[in-house]
């Protein structure tokens, strides 16, 4: 497994995984219909992997066979209560891949970029009853530190948990621009 930096023309195998990873993931968390409406030619189009600028989203990819299986996505936090620190703000895998590696992978390769860029600490979202990703976050390291919201993702409102952890020394010498891994 390769994990780099997206391209644009990755934007549709993106896209894909992440409509998928929704369909799968929040099955039981949102609506069915809603669920069944999401195309991926909708969300590629709002994706900008050509971007350099180190406060914008930046996107790594896990691929394997030239077959994107996941993705992750990072930038300085959002929340004004978390000036300072990096936020995950996507990790999703094809549901095909899940429970192989590549979740893991891309947090490490996740974590890393935002100790590339001078982050200390870092935030991210987790869907309120999304109990699979709050065991994989606290799995590795994340905890919920009080932040609470209802946010409007994809046009429909959903209430989600932050989660904050301390990135490790070994994260902010890393280098996560193109890597290769092996599958666990």
């Amino acid at each position: 497994m390769l994990i780099r930096s997206a391209l644009p023309e990755d934007a549709l195998a993106v896209a894909e995984v992440h409509v998928r990873s929704w369909q799968a993931a929040y099955r039981d968390l949102l609506p069915r219909e809603y669920l069944d409406r999401l195309r991926p030619e909708d969300r590629a189009s709002r994706y900008d992997f050509g971007a350099i600028d180190p406060g914008k989203p930046s996107t790594l990819v896990a691929v394997r066979e030239e077959v994107v299986l996941g993705f992750v996505t990072v930038m300085p936090a959002r929340d004004s209560d978390a000036r300072g620190k990096g936020e995950v703000c996507a990790l999703y895998v094809d549901p095909q891949w899940w429970d192989q590696g590549v979740g893991r992978a891309l947090m490490q390769a996740g974590r890393a970029r935002l100790g590339m860029l001078g982050f200390r600490d870092a935030i991210l979202w987790v869907l309120a009853g999304n109990t699979r990703a709050g065991r994989f976050y606290a799995h590795d390291g994340w905890r919920p530190d009080g932040g609470r919201r209802a946010a409007s993702v994809w046009g429909l409102t959903v209430d989600e948990v932050r989660h904050g952890r301390r990135l490790a020394a070994p994260e902010l010498n890393a280098s996560a621009g193109s890597s290769e891994l092996a599958s666990p």
